[in-house]
């Protein structure tokens, strides 16, 4: 049973995770929190599998409340909740320790999505935020490179590869055959000069998508 820490100022928004999540086989919602501080709270007096986060809150916020979570229980994995329209660059929460990014316009089913992949100790990043994080890399003179290059699904991908996932585990979480998968891999390697994993690995690293391990 995955134990799922809820996190947002708003008491609806709190309620329609949880009505959603209720619907999930294989988790629990253990408790909600309203504030930044009340979640590191929260966590230190019984530390739950998945805490989803909301970045803007009075106080703290999400993002400083994520530091202080995965800096002093990294066993806990927290998914960054964002409404998008000016949250901090993607790379910013990942720096914090959160292993997923949502938005608060995504389906139930990738909520339910993200929670299983990084329960499995995988990064999750939702299709219209790498849609975001791809268009933030255009250069000023309106032409793509690198990152922006690549679309949603590719942007998810290279987040699964660099987490350490294989073809088998990435077909199975995004229900693509193993043949896809490669296509997927190839693409990445061509877009953006790579020749493996590990390469992939450290242009993520250099470009601000992942933490440096």
């Amino acid at each position: 049973m995955i134990e799922i820490l809820l996190v947002d100022d708003h008491e609806l928004f709190r309620a329609g995770l949880k009505s959603i999540l209720a619907d999930q086989p294989n988790m629990t919602v253990v408790g909600e929190a309203g504030s930044g501080e009340q979640a590191v709270e929260m966590v230190r007096a019984a530390p739950p599998d998945v805490v989803l986060m909301d970045v803007h809150m009075p106080g703290i916020g999400g993002i400083e409340a994520t530091r202080r979570i995965t800096r002093q229980y990294p066993q806990v994995k927290v998914i960054a909740v964002t409404a998008l329209s000016d949250e901090p660059f993607p790379s910013k929460l990942l720096d914090a320790g959160a292993r997923g990014y949502l938005s608060k316009s995504c389906s139930a089913a990738e909520v339910a999505e993200a929670i299983r992949a990084i329960s499995r100790g995988e990064h999750f990043l939702a299709r219209d935020v790498a849609q975001k994080l791809s268009l933030a890399h255009l250069n000023q003179a309106g032409q793509r490179h690198g990152i922006a290059q690549l679309t949603p699904r590719e942007m998810q991908i290279l987040m699964m590869i660099t987490s350490g996932q294989g073809t088998q585990d990435m077909s199975d979480s995004l229900f693509l055959s193993p043949k896809t998968i490669s296509t997927y891999r190839r693409r990445l390697f061509e877009k953006l000069g790579v020749a493996n994993d590990v390469e992939l690995t450290h242009y993520a690293i250099r470009n601000g998508l992942i933490e440096k391990v």
